[in-house]
């Protein structure tokens, strides 16, 4: 499927260490986008059911082989019981036009819904053919563990907000003590890190982007990224990764830059939204 590295999930399948990220883009700006990014190689689209936009990302890949392309989607909070996770599940494969997700997260932890009644709906799907592997976003590790735990399909990705300003290092540990494929969301902290210097003066030395630099730093740190951009200099430039290095000092300087900053992962929850949507 991929033409650049991969990270084996449990199931056996390969997902791509680079994916196009689809948060946040205007519909005509999505098409052209995700266009540019599958002729120019890309093999991984990540998107969601809270991101509105699985109807157009749809329409772009009925233009392209399905089973070249490794799907991801996710199911809001509010979903997370077990009839409305099937469902949602369902309606994000028919918005998408396809007939099963590669992989399919939960998108946020929502405490009012039993954990245990959401993995037994993604086991069922799971069952059902309509997923090949399952996984999270956004969980901690007492989350993550819990999850282990309990589920009967191996939780194979974390998808977590990660960049050089936000490492989570027992986190990350723990996911890779437990076969978790951790997937960086907002892996350029929705633009806050192209602010930093040392970030700024990497990317002379080496006549780079600043987002090249950062993006490789988070595959040096074995993290799969998903980095989204509506431009097609830019989407090319974000898999221009694999044919030159960060000098080990260089990295570690950029490890160095960890000052806990979250860019969305703040921990404050506003449950009455429609990415939440927890009735009282």
């Amino acid at each position: 499927m991929s033409t650049f590295p991969t990270k084996t999930l449990p199931s056996g399948d390969e997902l791509p260490v680079v994916g196009y990220g689809t948060w946040d883009i205007g519909d005509e700006q999505l098409e052209e986008g995700l266009r540019t990014a599958l002729d120019a190689g890309y093999t991984h689209v990540d998107t969601a059911e809270g991101y509105h936009n699985e109807n157009v990302i749809g329409d772009v890949l009925a233009e392209y082989d399905r089973d070249e392309v490794f799907l991801t989607s996710k199911v809001l909070p509010k979903h997370l019981n077990y009839e409305s996770l099937i469902a949602a599940c369902e309606d994000s494969l028919a918005r998408l036009g396809t007939d099963y997700l590669d992989l399919y997260l939960i998108h946020w932890p929502n405490p009012a819904i039993s954990l245990r009644e959401s993995l037994d709906a993604m086991a069922t799907l799971h069952d059902r053919g309509l997923i090949k592997n399952i996984g999270v976003s956004n969980f901690s590790r007492y989350q993550l563990s819990t999850a282990h735990h309990i589920s009967d399909v191996p939780i194979a990705v974390n998808q977590i907000e990660f960049h050089p300003w936000l490492q989570r290092p027992e986190l990350v540990e723990f996911c890779r003590e437990t076969d978790t494929v951790v997937e960086a969301a907002a892996p350029l902290a929705r633009t806050e890190i192209f602010e930093d210097d040392v970030v700024s003066d990497l990317a002379e030395k080496y006549d780079r982007s600043v987002a090249q630099i950062v993006l490789k730093w988070a595959l040096e740190q074995g993290v799969v990224a998903l980095p989204k951009s509506s431009s097609p200099a830019h989407v090319q430039e974000n898999i221009d990764l694999f044919d030159w290095d960060l000098d080990d000092a260089d990295l570690d300087a950029l490890t160095d830059r960890d000052r806990g900053h979250a860019v969305y992962d703040t921990r404050e929850r506003d449950w009455t939204g429609d990415v939440y949507g927890i009735e009282r």
